[in-house]
Order: structure tokens, then sequence, then C-alpha cells
């Protein structure tokens, strides 16, 4: 039995898919065995096997070649886990706010008030505010596909940003979120970016 008392990685134990595959993984099975049984796509399995792997929630206890290819075959690593109550209500307040639609629109509604107020003392100063704009459409063939893209769009937003932080610069906030397209909204199937103005604030 393992006592996690650690946030991280309780938030990476607790989602659904992630618990049943650990309840599936007392016995040993590889990924294309839990997809199986979970009647789920091996590449979303194998996704999440890497991040219980990162926590140290599974181990590997054999690599097998299997028609070309090499099979990993994992077990959880502790038979139970106990979860440390307090850790767990934090855990779950950052995952309702993360994918609540109320979170969102504060969000962007911040956004809205922020850029509106530095735009117009840039233009009163004469200058313009350096922005730039991201935009992306893209289908989820499931609703767990979109817990899985935030979960590695967080993982590489921190680590672009852990490459271009310069202590003592300007301070930025990226936003990233994302809801369902409108119905009868052209889709352009691309990524599109707009970079706006030539100075800070």
């Amino acid at each position: 039995m393992r006592y996690l008392d650690e946030p991280e990685i309780v938030r990476t134990a607790l989602s659904p898919v992630r618990r049943s595959l650990l309840e599936n993984l007392r016995e040993p099975a590889s990924a294309s065995r839990l997809a199986e049984m979970l009647d789920l796509p091996r590449q979303r399995v194998n996704y999440h096997l890497r991040e219980l792997e990162k926590a140290d929630l599974v181990v590997l206890v054999e690599e097998r070649r299997r028609r070309g290819f090499i099979e990993r075959v994992f077990r959880a690593r502790d038979a139970a886990v106990v979860v440390d109550p307090a850790v767990v209500g934090r855990a779950f307040a950052g995952i309702q706010d993360r994918f609540a639609a109320e979170h969102l629109v504060e969000v962007a509604s911040e956004t809205v008030r922020d850029v509106a107020r530095m735009t117009a003392a840039a233009d009163a100063a004469g200058r313009r505010l350096l922005t730039f704009t991201i935009e992306a459409e893209m289908r989820f063939a499931a609703p767990d596909d979109v817990h899985s893209f935030a979960d590695a769009l967080t993982a590489a937003i921190r680590q672009i940003a852990a490459d271009h932080d310069a202590a003592g610069g300007r301070p930025y906030r990226i936003i990233a979120g994302a809801h369902p397209a409108p119905a009868g909204r052209p889709r352009d199937g691309g990524i599109n970016t707009d970079d706006t103005g030539d100075g800070h604030d």
C-alpha cells in the first residue's frame, strides 16, 4: 500500500481512465491488452501509461518483440494507494477549474479587460502593445481526448516557458483555452498566428 500526498501525483492518478488502468494493472498487462479490456484506442492507453510511468505509479516488467514491434508490459507499482484527503480536495478543485466553462469565461473576461486597458495606455503614450494570438481548430474523437490534449499542451507550454523565461524581463501572461466550435462555423483546419505591435506597453 502506498500513501499519496503529492498533489501532482494525485492529479495524475485521479482521472477516470488512469484509475481504471491502475485497477487493471494489479496483474501485468500490455497497452494492447488494456485497450481491449477497456475498449479504448491503444494510442490513448499508451499516453496514459506514459504519464503513470513518469509518476512512478506503474513499473515496466517485461519487453517482448511481437509482430515487428516491442510490446511493453506494465503492472501497478502498489497493490493499493491511499490518498491524503486534503490533497484530494485541492487536486479536484484544480481539475474542476481547469475544465469548467465558467473558468474559461472568467479568464477570457480578465484578458479583454486587461488588454483593452493596456492598449489604451499604450495609444496614449504613442506606442503599440506587443501581443500575439494563436488559433487552431481540431476534432476530438472522445471527451477523454480533451483531457489528454490538455495534459500534453500544459507540459509543452511549461517546457517552452522555461526555455524562454528571462529573469528581470517583461512578464507576459500566456493563456490557452478551448471550447466547442459553434455549429455552422466554417472550419479551416489550420493554425493561425497573429503578432501585433512592436513594443511593450
